[in-house]
């Protein structure tokens, strides 16, 4: 199959590099005082993942400014406009908004971007306020009614403004309050009344000191997003953990393990109990490649079967891979051992993602990429994990006259 036959994509994550004004135009006036703001500041950058200083000696940079932290973007996070860092320098690089490519902020570049790499849809996650949106939550500890005001607004904003002209193409993914399981359902059924069907959320929301999903804590959560359709999107980093290093290891194994974050969290679920009580949850891992699932499904009915340090412990109404397959998806972007296993997995739990603007993603060679991926395996199959689970998962506004595996439905 060439790149010119393969299906447009629907890309499940994607980022949002937040404009300027973005709080300026969408927080009511009586919160402004605790809005974000960018600031032009000069920056030199650690040379640990985070790690940053104000330095007048350092490089220029557009950050964001929110309570007590900054988040200063690196030219590794987005595309520039026609300037590329070598490979050993961009991660230790800020940036500023001239430098990046305006497909990074500005939906109309964006979707012309997409057009060019042959993508019809994008999900797209938070940048500055990381991946679920948690710096809303941890930076109004003190002011709830500010926390709750913010991420409103950025909802507003993903909602009416990045994805309200794209006939269905940009699409939200919404966050919520993590310090309330009751106000993130009420933002759940606020969108879900705007047709939104995505909302981000933490891998493992018990690393960033909030309730686990154990005892019940979240079930208006997962309520509301069962009741609404509303597929729980986690992307790897959601937890603001990653694996820890062996000592003095390089920063390359953060994303070599990462996917790692992803298979704690589908255990966690699989074993909380959670999707007993809401059978028709449907989570997705964002950025975590799906390859190694089947050893996932393996490993915890062996375990599920035999291990006697779980005595005790309540029992699940199905086997652990049985709630994979129900009632969860991978998404990949570089993952030929997820597609040669996709009937193992499940042909309709995969889905595709291109990561733009990101440097691990296949940008600017989508189509290419695309087609070697998917080498050699079945149009139908390909079909359905480039593009046709996505839009029945999100229910998406394409293909509505193609069955399952994008064929015509008067087609014999």
């Amino acid at each position: 199959m060439t790149a010119t036959d393969l299906p447009r994509i629907i890309s499940v994550d994607d980022h949002l590099v937040e404009p300027a004004h973005l709080f300026e135009q969408w927080l009511p006036r009586k919160f402004q005082y605790g809005a974000p703001r960018v600031e032009r500041r000069m920056v030199s950058l650690d040379t640990d993942l985070f790690g940053f200083e104000e330095d007048e000696n350092g490089m220029p940079s557009d950050v964001w400014v929110f309570g007590k932290s900054v988040y200063v973007p690196r030219r590794a996070v987005v595309v520039l406009d026609g300037v590329h860092t070598s490979a050993e320098m961009r991660d230790k690089e800020p940036v500023t908004f001239d430098e990046m490519d305006p497909a990074c902020y500005d939906p109309k570049a964006r979707l012309a971007a997409m057009d060019e790499q042959g993508v019809e849809a994008s999900i797209g996650f938070p940048s500055f306020p990381r991946f679920c949106g948690q710096a809303f939550s941890e930076e109004t500890e003190n002011d709830r009614d500010l926390g709750v005001a913010l991420i409103r607004a950025y909802n507003d904003w993903q909602v009416e403004e990045w994805a309200g002209d794209s006939g269905g193409r940009l699409v939200p993914a919404p966050v919520v309050p993590l310090w309330d399981a009751h106000l993130a359902a009420a933002e759940v059924r606020r969108n879900a009344a705007r047709g939104v069907h995505a909302v981000a959320f933490s891998e493992i929301v018990g690393h960033l000191g909030y309730p686990s999903i154990h005892d019940g804590n979240w079930d208006p959560f997962f309520a509301a997003c069962e009741e609404t359709d509303t597929v729980v999107c986690m992307h790897i980093g959601s937890s603001s953990l990653l694996m820890t290093l062996p000592p003095e290891a390089p920063l390359l194994l953060l994303p070599v393990l990462q996917f790692a974050n992803s298979y704690a969290s589908m255990a966690d679920f699989v074993f909380s109990g959670v999707l007993d009580r809401f059978p028709r949850l449907k989570l997705a891992y964002s950025e975590g490649q799906a390859g190694w699932i089947p050893y996932a499904m393996e490993r915890m009915d062996h375990a599920y079967a035999h291990h006697t340090w779980a005595l005790g412990e309540e029992k699940l109404k199905e086997k652990p891979s049985t709630y994979v397959r129900r009632n969860m998806w991978g998404c990949i972007f570089a993952d030929k051992h997820a597609i040669a296993s996709a009937e193992h997995i499940g042909v309709d739990n995969l889905m595709f993602e291109v990561d733009f603007p990101h440097s691990d993603g296949p940008f600017p060679h989508t189509r290419s990429h695309l087609a070697d991926q998917f080498a050699g395996v079945d149009p139908a199959i390909t079909y359905r994990i480039v593009r046709g689970n996505a839009i029945r998962l999100y229910q998406l506004p394409f293909d509505q006259h193609l069955d399952a595996d994008g064929r015509p439905l008067d087609q014999e």
